[in-house]
C-alpha cells in the first residue's frame, strides 16, 4: 500500500469526513478495532528538509488489533496532519509504502515505516510547499486490503515541526585589527524554499552575535540584532582579543536553529 496514494484514493472520504468516521467503524470492517500507540517519527525530532533533495525519515509504532482479525488483513502506517482532526485534515502527509510489522503477540504488532518528503516542484503530486513548514500532528491509518473504503484513522499521537533547512554565514573585518578598534561583522540568514528549490533570505529574525576567545571553547553573546528584509546581517563591535566571531540563530517552528562557522580575527 502506498500511504500517499491511499490518502489520495480516500479524498472523497476525507471531504465527507462526517461520513468517513462512521463508515470506518461499520460492522464487518476488519480495521474498525485497530488502535495505534507509541508512534515515533524521526526519533521524535523535528524534520528538516532542504531546497531540493528528498528526505526520508523512519518511524516506529505499535498496532493492536482484535484477535479475530488477521494481521495480514490490513496495511498501516503513520501520517502527519494539520487541522482539528485526522479525519478532517487541512493537510496530510504519509509514506510511499505501508509499514513492516512483526507480531509480538496474537493481537499486537511492532511496526516500522518510512515517510518521504519531496521539496522539488513538479516531480509528484505530493511535493512539499513552503507553506507546509511548521507544526504538524502525528496520526496513523489502517486500510483494509480487501476494501480500501474500510479505513481506520487515529490522531493526536504526537507532534513535531516540519522545517525548511537554514544556512547562516559570517564575515568579520578587518583582519588583522588593532586592539580597541572597530570590527564590522556581516552575514546572511537564508532558508530553503520548497516552492522554487532555492534559498532565500529570512528577514526580520533575531540573531545573536557571539565571540569565542582563542584557546577557549565557549561562545559568549555580545549583542542581538535582526536580519533585514533580505536576511542580511551587519553590526559592529570592539576588538578586544584574538578569537572567533559568529552569528547564531535560535530557530522558529518553520526553520531550524543554525550557527555560522566562527570567523577568526587576529587582534594586534
Amino acid at each position: 500500500m502506498r500511504i500517499r496514494a491511499t490518502v489520495a484514493a480516500v479524498t472523497g472520504a476525507l471531504a465527507l469526513s462526517a461520513l468517513a468516521v462512521p463508515a470506518a467503524q461499520a460492522a464487518g470492517n476488519p480495521v474498525s478495532g485497530v488502535t495505534f500507540s507509541n508512534v515515533v517519527i524521526n526519533g521524535g525530532k523535528n524534520i528538516v528538509v532542504g531546497a531540493s533533495a528528498q528526505v526520508t525519515v523512519s518511524a516506529t509504532y505499535t498496532v493492536t488489533h482484535p484477535s479475530t482479525v488477521s494481521a495480514s488483513a490490513f496495511d498501516s502506517g503513520p501520517v502527519l496532519y494539520r487541522g482539528t482532526s485526522v479525519t478532517a485534515p487541512t493537510d496530510i502527509l504519509g509514506g510511499d509504502e505501508g509499514g513492516t510489522c512483526t507480531a509480538s503477540s496474537s493481537t499486537v504488532l511492532k511496526c516500522t515505516a518510512k515517510i518521504q518528503f519531496r521539496p522539488v516542484p513538479g516531480t509528484d503530486y505530493d511535493d512539499l510547499t513552503s507553506a507546509e513548514a511548521g507544526a504538524w500532528k502525528v496520526g496513523a491509518v489502517a486500510v483494509d486490503y480487501a476494501n480500501e473504503d474500510n479505513i481506520k484513522w487515529q490522531g493526536d499521537l504526537g507532534a513535531l515541526n516540519l522545517q525548511r533547512y537554514s544556512k547562516l554565514t559570517v564575515d568579520a573585518a578587518p583582519e588583522p585589527v588593532k586592539k580597541g578598534k572597530t570590527v564590522t561583522v556581516t552575514g546572511a540568514l537564508t532558508r530553503a524554499s520548497w516552492d522554487s528549490a532555492k534559498y532565500y533570505g529570512y528577514g526580520t529574525q533575531s540573531v545573536k552575535l557571539q565571540f569565542r576567545k582563542a584557546g577557549t571553547s565557549t561562545y559568549t553573546t555580545l549583542k542581538t540584532i535582526k536580519t533585514d528584509s533580505a536576511g542580511n546581517l551587519k553590526t559592529t563591535t570592539t576588538a578586544t582579543a584574538d578569537g572567533y566571531f559568529r552569528y547564531s540563530f535560535a530557530g522558529t517552528s518553520t526553520t531550524p536553529a543554525v550557527s555560522a562557522t566562527g570567523d577568526y580575527v587576529d587582534v594586534q
